[in-house]
């Protein structure tokens, strides 16, 4: 039988860190170098984009990392336009890992006239002849079935449940876990099981479209540390309110666990000056250089979770293994090691 090709990995610019990090992370798992392909992702003046792989992957495995955000329709774009060039340089398999999903927000129709987007989007990226998806809390999950091939759906609340463990060690009988919406409530109830901890909700009504009119704690969060829990922030509008009413309401403290770090337009400085003492988001987006500005905004890695699902894809074995704490410990032993 022909040897297995290796994994071999290509970046758009949407997360150049994150690709590389990932890169290392491979590396460190298998004991041998694994670098970035050598290409380049560049623009003619008009704007068009124009991929130019350097090595012949030809039979290779590849692996596309390219998150679609910001500016959501250009990495859209990078992302088709690589997988075609591998595909037209007889690659044998292409796998998009896609840290954040744009356009995951339109998937359904939600008045008339309008899109279901993340459908299109779906289309588009089997069309361009990706065979697979590897990507990480995607808005809704019914996503999944918009494609016609395997999409595997990574979660953050294991690293965030790690992460909460190393923060708030010794005071995790004082932890409360929030949904800022009904919507959020199973994303958050499954943090809540991995830390046993109790669940609150934040009901919102809307009174109009991007208006919040008004909020109600759903649960006793005196005195408690309240961990607000959700996929994406955009323009923290409504997190930062969330964290007013909570504090309103008595809680002790009020931080942020959200996987997708939008953050546009006044989002860092709503954040840096409301109650919240911390926001917490994951690398899926690559952090503004204002984060580092902000004292109560950081970052948790992801490219240790990503690096494994890869490799877990490559050699055909179980991805769902590490949607457990417990599988996770040891591959992200050197940040949460145990005491």
């Amino acid at each position: 039988m022909p040897a297995r090709p290796e994994p071999k990995l290509i970046s758009g610019n949407a997360n150049m860190p994150l690709a590389t990090a990932i890169a290392r992370r491979m590396s460190m798992h298998r004991g041998t170098s694994v670098g970035l392909c050598d290409a380049r992702v560049e623009r003619f003046n008009d704007g068009e984009i124009f991929v130019e792989v350097y090595e012949n992957v030809r039979g290779e495995d590849m692996f596309i990392i390219q998150p679609t955000s910001n500016p959501a329709n250009d990495n859209l774009m990078e992302l088709l336009i690589m997988a075609d060039a591998l595909r037209r340089s007889s690659a044998q398999r292409i796998t998009a890992v896609i840290p954040y999903f744009g356009y995951a927000r339109q998937d359904r129709r939600s008045r008339a006239r309008t899109p279901i987007s993340a459908k299109l989007v779906a289309n588009m990226i089997v069309e361009a002849g990706i065979e697979r998806v590897l990507t990480m809390d995607l808005h809704a999950a019914q996503i999944q079935g918009f494609f016609d091939i395997p999409v595997d759906n990574l979660y953050a609340s294991p690293v965030f449940a790690l992460d909460i463990m190393k923060q708030f060690k010794g005071a995790l009988g004082d932890i409360m876990i929030v949904s800022p919406d009904v919507g959020g409530v199973a994303r958050a109830r499954e943090l809540a099981k991995r830390i046993n901890a109790p669940l609150s909700i934040v009901d919102k009504r809307r009174e109009k479209p991007g208006e919040v009119a008004e909020m109600t704690v759903i649960g006793d969060v005196k005195g408690k540390k309240c961990l607000i829990v959700d996929d994406m922030v955009d323009t923290a509008g409504t997190l930062c309110k969330a964290a007013e009413v909570l504090m309103e309401n008595g809680a002790a403290e009020v931080h942020s666990y959200i996987t997708h770090g939008v953050m546009s337009g006044p989002a860092v400085e709503r954040v840096t000056k409301s109650v919240m003492k911390s926001l917490v988001l994951t690398d899926t987006i690559a952090p503004r250089k204002s984060f580092a500005d902000a004292p109560n905004i950081r970052t948790v890695p992801t490219a240790p979770i990503f690096a494994q699902a890869i490799l877990n894809i490559w050699n055909g074995t179980s991805v769902s293994s590490l949607f457990d704490t417990e599988t996770l410990g040891p591959i992200y032993e050197g940040l949460y090691a145990a005491e």
